[in-house]
């Protein structure tokens, strides 16, 4: 998985730089809960010892809270665009705090989801899977994540990469990734042939169905033109976009539901 990736690079930097240091992999020790919604800070504030309003506790911050007796690291992070925590629980206090965060959300509605809405919901949002639609040879600039590094980049600060995304900057991008919004009365499932200009010019890495823009929403590698999607034997039009299909102005993850879903879908 990713974990192992991950431990495996930073190893190879610990020895080509020569740091006297040790890396000790502690997955197994830990689960994750992700808690998602627009309760789900009125669930946290029932169980936990801790302020989750926004001032207290910004997106992408994190602090160790207290669960039903059990130390928590409590993430604000989302990967279905929603208002939501990340719990990550040493695994043998798991099921008691899986528990305690169910007893507290019965009051709001609240239900298991599967990694299938999982996919749907990330889709919608143009977020990226590690593998799927972002690889060791993808840069932030090629997959729209330049707020990644851009503030390194205005500094004189140097990190792994740097000379290579000045030089993408400065030559320009040969390939994007960017979504579709496919309206095709089937279901797609990937590796459906995409069309740039009526030529084939390659095939869907990602797609799954967005209920909330209602229709296939897909993520490619592309360059621009006019773009069409085969499925089952048929040809339909693909919409591109590079915002996301759903909620690009990002306010529900800042706890903001004030706009429906007709108002959402204006913006482009």
């Amino acid at each position: 998985g990713s974990s192992y990736r991950d431990m495996c690079h930073i190893l190879n930097v610990i020895d080509d730089k020569g740091f006297n240091c040790t890396l000790t992999d502690h997955s197994a020790d830990y689960g994750m809960l992700s808690l998602q919604g627009p309760r789900s800070r009125d669930i946290l504030e029932k169980i936990c010892d801790a302020d989750f309003s926004n001032k207290a506790f910004p997106f992408s911050s994190h602090k160790l809270v207290n669960v039903a007796g059990h130390e928590v690291r409590a993430m604000r992070l989302t990967f279905v665009g929603e208002l939501g925590w990340e719990l990550h629980v040493p695994t043998e206090s798991l099921s008691a705090v899986y528990d305690a965060v169910m007893e507290a959300g019965k009051e709001f509605g609240i239900a298991d989801a599967g990694y299938r809405a999982i996919d749907a919901l990330s889709s919608e949002k143009g977020y990226k899977h590690w593998h799927e639609d972002v690889r060791p040879d993808t840069t932030p600039l090629e997959a729209g994540m330049a707020w990644l590094v851009n503030p390194k980049l205005k500094t004189d600060t140097d990190f792994l990469g740097r000379d290579a995304l000045v030089a993408q900057k400065k030559n320009g991008l040969k390939q994007r990734l960017v979504c579709f919004k496919v309206k095709s009365p089937v279901p797609m499932v990937t590796l459906e042939a995409i069309y740039r200009n009526d030529e084939v010019c390659g095939y869907i890495r990602r797609t799954a169905f967005g209920y909330s823009v209602d229709c296939n929403v897909t993520l490619d590698w592309l360059r621009a033109g006019s773009y069409k999607v085969e499925c089952m034997g048929e040809v339909y039009d693909a919409e591109m976009t590079l915002a996301a299909p759903f909620d690009p102005k990002n306010l529900r993850v800042k706890g903001d539901y004030s706009e429906t879903i007709d108002q959402q879908d204006t913006v482009r």
